[in-house]
């Protein structure tokens, strides 16, 4: 199949575009979790937002898209398996290659597997097969995306509901972002992104970020950009900022993602978020330490 042809294909099963899905009850959400540069912090993003979602009681299953560098079993404990390839190669079933807890599923990618390299071709439709096929056993099904511009990589976070890009302040990922942004729009149609600010060490920054990137999109796209928020964290560790994220439940980084999400899931998708689990204060305001208070939280973009 031509990359033409695929992206024809994929786009072809999208059935309703983002400002339909509120209208639409007991349905599954798809969200890509994407970013232009690595190293912004996407694939614990994604973790966080899976694990999350599921202890609200949510059925979710969380794709790890980035197909021979995964990093989702890494970062939660888990043994490195070839279940990605096996799946692809019709080996296993989709029921055998994922890991479960509780409402939390997750189908990991490989790490170096030679016959994936040689196999590539058909990944873009493989994950969009299990959408479809199993997508009335979730609530959500996330993909977390590989950095990048991949034409596989792209098809599918257009093919998704909603999407999600994960900006640090460097200005490679602002413009890495920019780029992704301009071209599911220009070539794909996408007309609505979400944006999510990581790693911001003040309200000063979190302003001079998305003034920055939303006026260059303004300037040169016709297409929205919601702000979900930003994510509070001056440390340039990336194992400390795991820690906190995705294990320390008392950390303000939690509870400032909790926020978050929870905006996203009750003016976006028009439903509720219970944190009890989480340990998290269901009165906290939702944009805890980020600035978003202090900005619209919506930037209508194009004419």
């Amino acid at each position: 199949m031509s990359t033409k042809n695929a992206t024809e294909w994929l786009m072809s099963h999208k059935r309703f575009d983002a400002h339909q899905l509120k209208k639409i009850p007991n349905r599954t959400y798809s969200i890509a979790i994407t970013s232009g540069k690595g190293g912004v912090g996407k694939t614990s993003v994604s973790i966080k937002m899976a694990k999350v979602l599921s202890d609200s009681g949510y059925r979710v299953l969380l794709v790890d898209f980035d197909t021979n560098l995964s990093n989702t079993a890494v970062k939660l404990g888990l043994p490195i398996t070839d279940n990605f390839y096996d799946l692809l190669s019709a080996k296993k079933s989709f029921e055998d290659c994922i890991y479960t807890e509780g409402n939390f599923h997750l189908l990991s990618a490989c790490n170096g597997n030679y016959d994936l390299l040689d196999n590539e071709a058909g990944l873009d439709k493989l994950i969009v097969d299990i959408m479809v096929e199993h997508e009335k056993e979730y609530d959500f099904i996330l993909l977390d995306c590989p950095a990048g511009l991949s034409k596989e990589s792209l098809s599918l976070s257009a093919y998704c509901d909603y999407r999600f890009v994960v900006v640090t302040p460097d200005r490679s990922s602002i413009t890495d972002s920019y780029s992704l942004i301009k071209i599911l729009n220009t070539k794909y149609g996408v007309s609505e992104n979400h944006l999510l600010l990581n790693k911001v060490s003040s309200n000063r920054q979190y302003e001079k970020l998305v003034k920055s990137l939303s006026e260059t999109v303004s300037n040169f796209l016709s297409c929205r950009l919601p702000v979900l928020g930003g994510l509070n964290f001056e440390s340039l560790e990336v194992d400390h900022f795991d820690r906190l994220l995705l294990k320390d439940a008392g950390s303000k980084i939690h509870k400032n993602f909790i926020n978050v999400l929870r905006r996203f899931v009750e003016e976006d998708i028009g439903t509720t978020l219970s944190t009890s689990k989480s340990g998290e204060d269901s009165s906290v305001p939702y944009a805890s330490n980020s600035g978003v208070d202090d900005l619209e939280q919506e930037v209508q973009l194009g004419s």
